[in-house]
C-alpha cells in the first residue's frame, strides 16, 4: 500500500490496515488530512486483503481538532461530513485510536468510527463553545447517544476534556490502554471485533441514552437555570443545548440539519469572531518580536517576596503553587504571622472545596519561610517587591535590595502604577529590575503585566514571560507609562462614569449598562467592593469628590454595610436614595444641571475613551499589538471575551464611527474627547485593530 499523501500513510499488517496521520504539529483537520483520510478509507474498503482498519496519528496527539486557520475562507473539498460519511458507513470495522487529545473535529471523526481505543493519558472533549462555537460535524448529536443528555450538556457547554478513563466509564471510548502499548493493543482489539464478528456500532443508530430524555423539556429547563450565571452574555452554550434537544427530539438526519444551521449562525456572527480572535490573541501575546529562543534564560530556582500583604501573600501562594520555595519578608512578626495566617486560609478554603488535599497545603506551606530581616533575600533567584503603593517607600526597598540581594539576581516591583524606571535608579543594576504588575487577587487572576524598563535586559524579559507560563498567568509585555496599560485605560472609564453621575445618569444607571454589556460588575459596585477607603484619610480628607464625602459619612462600601450602594446582612446591593441625593445635591453645588442620559451616551462615554487611550497606547509603543491590550482588558477586568476586547471591540463598531463619536463628544465636552491621531489614520484607511492578531 504505497503513501496516500505527504500526510497520510496506509499499511496493511497481517489483515488489518493502518491508516496514519502525520500532520505535525497537531494532526489538524486541514483540506490535506481530509483528503488523505477518504483515500485512505476508501483504498481499505476496496481491498479485499483488509479486514478491519486502524485509523491512528503519528507525533504528540491524535486529531487535535479542525484547522481553525480555515475559517471564513472558501471551503476545499473533500468536505468533513463526506470522510465522515466514508468512515461510518465502511463495511470494514473502523477503530480510532486516541492519544494524547481527540477534540473538537477530532472527536467528531472518532465518533463515526465503530469502535475507540485510547491511550491511558489521552482526553477527549468538545471544546468549540470556547470559540463561540458548537460542534458542527454531528458531535452534538452523536455524544448524547453514547454519554447520556446530562453528561453531553455539560461536556459541549464548558468544553471541558475528559481523561480517558472517565471517558471510558461514561460510554465514549471502547477501551483504555497504557500508552506505550497503544497501537500493538489497538491492532490487537482490531483483530478481536474481526474475530468474534462484532457488529458494526454506528453510534447514529443508538437510541437507548437519548429516549431516556425524550419528552422531558425539564431536564433542559433545570440545566438552563442551574447555570443561568455562567452562561450569562452567551450565545453559543444556548445553541449547543438546543443541539443536544435536537438530538433528543429529532431524527438523527433532521437533528444533523439542526447543528449544522446553528453552527452555520454562530459561525457568522460577531460573538465567535470575537472569541475566535481572542484564541489568537492570547497566543499572540507570548510572542516577542525581539526576545527570540536564543535569548538565555536566567536560573530562577528560589523567590524572594517583601510583602506579606494581601499583594503579597497572594503573589507567594502562585510560586508555592508550581513548587518553587519561598521566602517571604515583613517588617513587624505581627504583619508577618497575619500574612501567613492568610495564605494558610485561602489553602483550607480551597481544599474545602475539593481542589486540593491538606497533604497539598501542608506540602505547598513546608516551601515558605518567613523571615523578618530583607538579608534572608540574599539568595533568592527573583525578588519581588509588593510594599505600598508610594515612590519613596518603593525606590527605599530597591536600594536595600541592590546592596543585599546576589549578583544576576532578578529584581521586580508589582507597582499597579508607577515609573518603573525611577523605581530602577535606585539601583546600580537597572537592567535586573522590571515589573511584574499581578492583579489582585493575585492567587486567583491570570493576568500579569511585565513592564519593560528603558535598561530591562532581554534574559530578564524572556525569563520573567517564562516564569508567568509555569505559575499558570497569561503575561503581556507593556512599556513604562503611569498606569501601563490596564490602569492606564481603565482611568478614562473611571474619568467618565463619575462626570456621567455629576449630569444625571445615577451610579446603578451606569452600573447597569457596562453589566449588560458583558462586565461582570459596573465601575461603582466595584469600587464598593474594594472598599471606597483605599487611599482615603480622614485627617486629609477635603469633602472635594463624591467618594470623600461617602467615606466621611462611613459610608465604604460593602464592608460598611453601605457605599454608592445599600447592602443588606447577606451584602444584596440596592440603590440608595441617600446617594441619589447625595449626588443631586453635590452636582448642584457645581453649578451643574441634572438631565437624562441615554444608555447608549453611558456606553460610548465609558468605552470609547478607553478605546482611544488604546490607539495611543499602540502610538507611544507601550503595548506590542492592539490584541495584546484584548488580552490584558479580558483576563485583567472582565471585558466579555465574546466582544473580543476594546480594540476588537471598536473594529466590530468601526473605527470610522469610533472617531466621529469621539468628535462630537469632543465638541460638547472638550479635549479628553480628542481622538488620537493614529486612530483617526487607520479611520481613514479603513484600517483595523484585529488583523494583526488574525494573521497566523
Amino acid at each position: 500500500m504505497p503513501t496516500l499523501n505527504a500526510v497520510t500513510d496506509l499499511t496493511l499488517e497481517d489483515g488489518i490496515a493502518v491508516l496514519t496521520i502525520d500532520a505535525p504539529p497537531v494532526n489538524a483537520l486541514s483540506a490535506g488530512v481530509r483528503a488523505g483520510l477518504l483515500a485512505g478509507i476508501r483504498q481499505a474498503v476496496e481491498d479485499d486483503a483488509v479486514q478491519a482498519i486502524v485509523l491512528i496519528c503519528a507525533g504528540k496527539t491524535f486529531i487535535a481538532g479542525a484547522d481553525i486557520t480555515e475559517f471564513g475562507k472558501p471551503p476545499q473539498p473533500p468536505s468533513l461530513p463526506e470522510v465522515q460519511s466514508a468512515i461510518e458507513d465502511s463495511p470494514k470495522p473502523v477503530i480510532a485510536v486516541i492519544h494524547g487529545t481527540a477534540l473538537g473535529g477530532g472527536l467528531e471523526v472518532a465518533l463515526v468510527c465503530h469502535y475507540r481505543v485510547a491511550a491511558r493519558s489521552a482526553a477527549c472533549g468538545l471544546p468549540e463553545v470556547n470559540l463561540g462555537l458548537l460542534p458542527g460535524a454531528g458531535g452534538t448529536q452523536r455524544l448524547p447517544r453514547l454519554v447520556g443528555v446530562e453528561r453531553a450538556l455539560e461536556l459541549v457547554t464548558t468544553g471541558m476534556h475528559v481523561p480517558a478513563p472517565a471517558a471510558a466509564e461514561m460510554g465514549l471510548v471502547d477501551l483504555v490502554v497504557d500508552d506505550a502499548s497503544l497501537r500493538q493493543e489497538a491492532i490487537a482489539f482490531a483483530r478481536q471485533v474481526v474475530a468474534e464478528r462484532r457488529p458494526l456500532r454506528r453510534v447514529r443508530d443508538l437510541d437507548d441514552r437519548v429516549a431516556a430524555a425524550r419528552g422531558k423539556p425539564e431536564l433542559f429547563a433545570q440545566f438552563r437555570r442551574a447555570n443561568a450565571k455562567r452562561f450569562r452574555g452567551f450565545l453559543a452554550p444556548e445553541y449547543n443545548i438546543r443541539c443536544i434537544e435536537a438530538a433528543v427530539e429529532l431524527p438523527f438526519d433532521e437533528g444533523l440539519r439542526r447543528e449544522r444551521e446553528m453552527f452555520v449562525e454562530l459561525l457568522k456572527g460577531e460573538q465567535s469572531a470575537a472569541q475566535r480572535h481572542y484564541f489568537f490573541a492570547s497566543r499572540e501575546v507570548w510572542r516577542l518580536p525581539d526576545i527570540g529562543a536564543e535569548t538565555p534564560l536566567l536560573p530562577v530556582a528560589a523567590i524572594g517576596i517583601v510583602g506579606a500583604g494581601t499583594m503579597g501573600g497572594g503573589i507567594a501562594m502562585n510560586f508555592l503553587n508550581a513548587g518553587y520555595p519561598v521566602t517571604i519578608v515583613e517588617t513587624s512578626q505581627q504583619a508577618l504571622d497575619r500574612g501567613l495566617a492568610t495564605i494558610r486560609r485561602n489553602y483550607e478554603n480551597t481544599a474545602k472545596k475539593g481542589r486540593i488535599s491538606a497533604t497539598d497545603i501542608e506540602r505547598r506551606m513546608a516551601l515558605l519561610t518567613p523571615a523578618l530581616q530583607m538579608e534572608a533575600l540574599s539568595q533568592a533567584d527573583l525578588v519581588i517587591e509588593a510594599v505600598f503603593e508610594n515612590m519613596d517607600v518603593k525606590k527605599e526597598v530597591f536600594a536595600r535590595l541592590d546592596r543585599i540581594a546576589k549578583p544576576g539576581a532578578i529584581l521586580a516591583t508589582n507597582t499597579s502604577a508607577l515609573d518603573v524606571n525611577e523605581i530602577a535608579s535606585a539601583t546600580s543594576r537597572p537592567e535586573s529590575v522590571i515589573g511584574l504588575h499581578f492583579f489582585s487577587p493575585a492567587n486567583v487572576m491570570k493576568l500579569l503585566e511585565v513592564v519593560r524598563a528603558e535598561k530591562t535586559s532581554r534574559p530578564v524579559i524572556r525569563t520573567a514571560m517564562e516564569l508567568a507560563r509555569k505559575i499558570g498567568k497569561i503575561a503581556a509585555l507593556v512599556g513604562v507609562c503611569p498606569g501601563f496599560v490596564g490602569n492606564r485605560m481603565l482611568a478614562q472609564r473611571q474619568r467618565e462614569a463619575h462626570r456621567l453621575v455629576l449630569e444625571g445618569a445615577l451610579p446603578w444607571d451606569v452600573d447597569r449598562v457596562l453589566v449588560e454589556f458583558g462586565f461582570p460588575m459596573g465601575p461603582f459596585a466595584m469600587s464598593d467592593l474594594a472598599g471606597l477607603d483605599l487611599g482615603w484619610r480622614r485627617e486629609t480628607s477635603t469633602g472635594s469628590t463624591l467618594r470623600e464625602i461617602l467615606c466621611e459619612m462611613d459610608r465604604r462600601g460593602q464592608k460598611t454595610g453601605a457605599g454608592y450602594y445599600d447592602y443588606d446582612e447577606a451584602r444584596n446591593a440596592r440603590p440608595s436614595p441617600v446617594v441619589e441625593q447625595l449626588i443631586r445635591e453635590f452636582a448642584a453645588r457645581q453649578g451643574r444641571t441634572s438631565r437624562t442620559v441615554s444608555d447608549q451616551e453611558i456606553l460610548e462615554r465609558c468605552l470609547y475613551p478607553m478605546i482611544n487611550e488604546g490607539a495611543k497606547i499602540l502610538e507611544e509603543g507601550k503595548a506590542i499589538r492592539a490584541s495584546d491590550i484584548d488580552v490584558i482588558w479580558v483576563n485583567g477586568y472582565g471585558w466579555p471575551v465574546y466582544r473580543g476586547g476594546p480594540m476588537f471591540h471598536a473594529d466590530t463598531v468601526g473605527l470610522d464611527k469610533v472617531v466621529q463619536t469621539l468628535r462630537g463628544y469632543q465638541e460638547t465636552l472638550g479635549a479628553d474627547f480628542e481622538p488620537a491621531r493614529s486612530l483617526e489614520e487607520l479611520a481613514a484607511a479603513g484600517g483595523s485593530f484585529s488583523k494583526p492578531a488574525q494573521r497566523q
